[in-house]
């Protein structure tokens, strides 16, 4: 049965990233296209929907590859894989990560001239940062590709097997309220061992602590899936204590982060706080969708098609309307307010009008063709 609770939380999460990366223009923090006025305010909100918004997206995923491969082999699914997730990176990395790159080198003064002169000479020349070659904020297309390629054998083991250990240990211990944060586990060993050593870049190749965690979310989220009703039982009923434990657990962050002082085993305990605060926050999210939010609606079905190209498209707009609002003296709100409703509206123009209606370029987007 499908779980239209997963298609409105990927449709919101997809959703708030629009709001991050517009806030990213404003934020303290190292971005692309940058205002000339920061706000150092707008940290602490960015810092809680950045603790959970990528993990979720992962458990997300995971979830829907359960989905997808109860209804494919795996020649089949390695097929839909590759078609939905390579070919609208191929195509992202040509056409709509290079203006991102042009703006750019347009605002540190690398390049003068006009947009076809730089695709046509200088687009393709080198990797970036030092050159122009980028997947930009893409770079989720090539992980997923390849935990989908990597996990595809074991999920298709446990498919076959849902008795298996690792189902049932885990079957047993989400029919307790806390018994899902057992999970935090190898989170937590992959941020006290890896993360120090390897920040994460995005660049794929030697980006050890993202590649592991990452990979481990999206197995977790299909793992969650496979658990059935007992997992879905579990986060609807206790979702009011999770909250709880993500109230708690983002407050402790932020003084760990800001009000404490150093002490022996700081890095071990603001570890182990950061993973429990994402993952109760994830329970919080899932919980309260399948509670209010697992029915099936038309706007629901528009908005989970119209998410993908959303998500291909909308940093460019961002990065576009950012080079030319951002010595503009209107301050913060008629600033974000104008890059958020343009982001939304110019993006769904684009999908409405030059993507969606066109069977040749739908499957370039990484969209299915309907019958």
């Amino acid at each position: 049965m499908r779980r239209y609770d997963i298609d409105s939380v990927r449709v919101i999460v997809f959703g708030i990233l629009i709001f991050y990366h517009v806030g990213m223009f404003f934020a303290p923090w190292s971005w692309h296209i940058k205002n000339n006025t920061i706000y150092d305010g707008l940290i602490f909100p960015m810092l809680f929907v950045n603790q959970w918004r990528l993990p979720l997206l992962y458990i997300i995923s995971g979830m829907g590859t359960c989905y997808a491969l109860s209804k494919r082999n795996g020649r089949q699914f390695i097929t839909e894989r590759f078609k939905r997730l390579f070919i609208p990176l191929v195509i992202g990395m040509i056409f709509i990560v290079p203006p991102q790159v042009y703006f750019e080198r347009l605002d540190d003064g690398q390049f003068s001239g006009n947009y076809f002169d730089f695709w046509t000479t200088q687009a393709f020349v080198e990797t970036y940062p030092d050159g122009n070659v980028s997947w930009h904020h893409l770079w989720f297309l090539p992980y997923l590709l390849l935990f989908s390629l990597v996990l595809c054998p074991v999920f298709l083991y446990l498919s076959k097997h849902p008795q298996t250990w690792i189902l049932r240990k885990l079957r047993s211990a989400s029919s307790k309220i806390f018994g899902l944060y057992v999970l935090i586990i190898p989170l937590f060993l992959w941020k006290i061992f890896l993360a120090p050593h390897f920040p994460s870049t995005h660049a794929l190749a030697g980006d050890w602590f993202t590649l592991a965690n990452d990979c481990t979310l999206f197995f977790i989220g299909y793992l969650l899936v496979s658990l059935k009703d007992v997992f879905w039982d579990t986060v609807q009923k206790n979702r009011r204590k999770y909250l709880l434990c993500g109230i708690i657990g983002f407050s402790l962050l932020m003084s760990l982060g800001f009000g404490w002082g150093s002490f022996p085993g700081k890095i071990y305990l603001s570890a182990y706080v950061e993973v429990f605060n994402l993952w109760s926050w994830c329970l919080v999210l899932i919980g309260y969708a399948a509670r209010y939010l697992n029915h099936k609606s038309k706007t629901l079905q528009y908005a989970n098609e119209a998410v993908y190209p959303f998500y291909i498209l909308h940093q460019t707009i961002i990065v576009a309307l950012g080079y030319y609002l951002k010595n503009a003296d209107w301050g913060f709100l008629p600033k974000f307010s104008i890059m958020v409703i343009g982001t939304f509206g110019i993006t769904w123009l684009i999908y409405e009008f030059g993507i969606r209606r066109y069977a040749f370029i739908r499957p370039l987007f990484g969209l299915k063709n309907k019958r």
